[in-house]
């Protein structure tokens, strides 16, 4: 065999080895994990206006994955056996939202109006509820959060509206 020959032979083969390893099987990524609540802390409750809270949650570790809607209590008062449980009725579809360290994820929770001034009224009838803070459930912890304005939360009825985390 010349050189020529064996050049042009040598050369295919790794032609063919590397094309082998190129095409072959890629390796499966790793599952993300998905976001544990004493990797998260919480940049407060942003209250655009009186119906509507925006909480934030940001990741303090390794890139996770956070998916669902939040639970929400209104504040015992300084005694969580106190905690008032909220119906949260879910808005929209619920997706992964992938974290890496430092990333943040919002939901935002809408309340029933209290209507009027000073007082205020719900239109049901019932007695509007006020409390300083709310405590937020996201990945297995609660966040005691109080509105980023220094008012309180005030809502008719015992339901918040929520959206999935994004």
């Amino acid at each position: 065999m010349s050189v020529t020959r064996k050049a042009a032979a040598l050369g295919a083969a790794t032609a063919l080895l590397a094309g082998g390893l190129l095409v072959g099987t890629p390796a499966a990524a790793a599952p993300v994990p998905a976001c544990t609540g004493d990797l998260l802390s919480d940049s407060g409750a942003e209250r655009p206006d009186t119906t509507h809270v925006r909480f934030t949650v940001v990741n303090n570790g390794p890139t996770c994955q956070l998916q669902g809607f939040p639970t929400v209590a209104l504040a015992g008062q300084g005694s969580p056996d106190q905690n008032k449980p909220l119906r949260v009725v879910p808005r929209g579809e619920a997706r992964p939202v992938l974290l890496p360290l430092g990333g943040t994820a919002s939901t935002v929770l809408t309340f029933t109006p209290v209507l009027g001034e000073a007082d205020g009224f719900c239109a049901s009838g019932a007695d509007p509820t006020v409390a300083p803070t709310l405590v937020i459930g996201v990945a297995g912890v609660g966040f005691q959060v109080a509105p980023s304005d220094g008012g309180q939360f005030a809502l008719c009825g015992d339901t918040v509206r929520a959206t999935a985390y994004r």
